[in-house]
């Protein structure tokens, strides 16, 4: 009669379970830990952190809902750790943050690649017709009469909504200029402000605003034919980005008034900002972070998607990942092998 060794079996199964959990650990190196993400108000950056929160969970990671933070908050809390990271830095331009999370958060750069720019456009039409190519151009009386949409003798311009890194420079900028008594900056929800500019456009009305890219805003008023990039007077940085003043002026920039283009703003770079203790803890996410490189075009075509009424980020986000499947293994296994 065949008899079960009650004490062998027990033994061969607690050998197969302990061979088996490094491999485990591995797989899922970030098994029993949670991220608390963060993602900015603009909402041309959700695709972006969306793919990296469902990577972080192919690794085990626990990743809640994302929380919508300002600037402030976000680089405040992030050196605090009470919230872990977003991939939404923007560097230069949020280098007036830095002070606030320096040694306690750290910057990783390159999560989307391709150079981010920013600056002030004006509608085509309007900017031939009046001769328009600059920022100093809206001192003029018939400048200012064309973009008077309210009736209080200043021009009208999409800005940025307080707390944005954009906002500052902005502000610096028509301090420098000596704008403030010619422009009104209208600092409402952007993507509402922005969607009333492309109505008023639509109806033959000019336009200015500032924006940036990778932004539907660019896909609907498609710089050099709706469009144009107009420059500033002279480049004139806040004190934190002072030494950048050669990056504020591009050659290349298709729809600019001029080649090359004095933008007034130097280009970005799109980055992680992670608590440092975390990272310490958790080498496979600094790996990750340092692998991936997501294209801006890729960025600028679901904001066109997203733009267009298809706002299902997650779904988005999933296709992306399985279209680019093997790199993103790729990147899966080079953080897998850091931890």
């Amino acid at each position: 009669m065949f008899r079960l060794n009650t004490k062998n079996t027990l033994a061969a199964l607690l050998l197969a379970t302990t061979a088996m959990a490094p491999a485990i650990a591995q797989d899922q190196p970030g098994s029993g830990t949670e991220i608390i993400m963060a993602q900015p108000t603009w909402d041309t950056g959700w695709f972006h952190t969306e793919i990296f929160r469902q990577m972080l969970g192919e690794l085990g990671y626990s990743v809640g809902e994302v929380l919508t933070l300002d600037n402030p908050a976000f680089y405040q809390s992030v050196a605090f750790g009470d919230v872990t990271m977003w991939v939404d830095g923007w560097f230069p331009i949020h280098n007036p943050y830095i002070p606030s999370f320096e040694g306690s958060a750290e910057i990783i750069s390159g999560v989307v690649t391709g150079g981010a720019m920013e600056g002030y456009l004006v509608d085509k039409a309007t900017a031939e017709e009046l001769d328009i190519t600059s920022l100093e151009d809206f001192k003029r009386d018939d400048v200012k009469a064309a973009f008077d949409r309210d009736g209080d003798g200043r021009v009208d311009m999409v800005a940025c909504p307080p707390g944005w890194g954009c906002e500052l420079t902005i502000e610096h900028h028509f301090n420098a200029y000596d704008l403030n008594e010619h422009v009104n900056l209208i600092k409402a929800g952007y993507a509402a402000s922005m969607a009333d500019a492309v109505a008023a456009y639509e109806t033959g009305d000019p336009i200015f605003f500032y924006t940036w890219t990778p932004n539907w805003t660019v896909n609907e008023l498609v710089p050099g034919e709706d469009v144009v990039w107009i420059e500033v007077p002279e480049v004139n940085l806040p004190e934190e980005m002072a030494d950048l003043a050669d990056a504020a002026t591009r050659e290349g920039v298709t729809g600019c008034v001029s080649d090359p283009c004095r933008l007034g703003f130097p280009a970005n770079t799109i980055d992680a900002v992670v608590n440092s203790a975390f990272l310490e803890d958790n080498p496979s996410v600094r790996a990750l972070l340092e692998a991936v490189e997501i294209p801006i075009e890729d960025v600028y075509a679901q904001n066109a998607e997203m733009n267009a009424g298809n706002d299902d980020i997650e779904a988005q986000a999933s296709a992306w990942i399985e279209d680019n499947r093997a790199l993103v293994d790729s990147w899966l296994e080079t953080a897998r092998a850091a931890s």
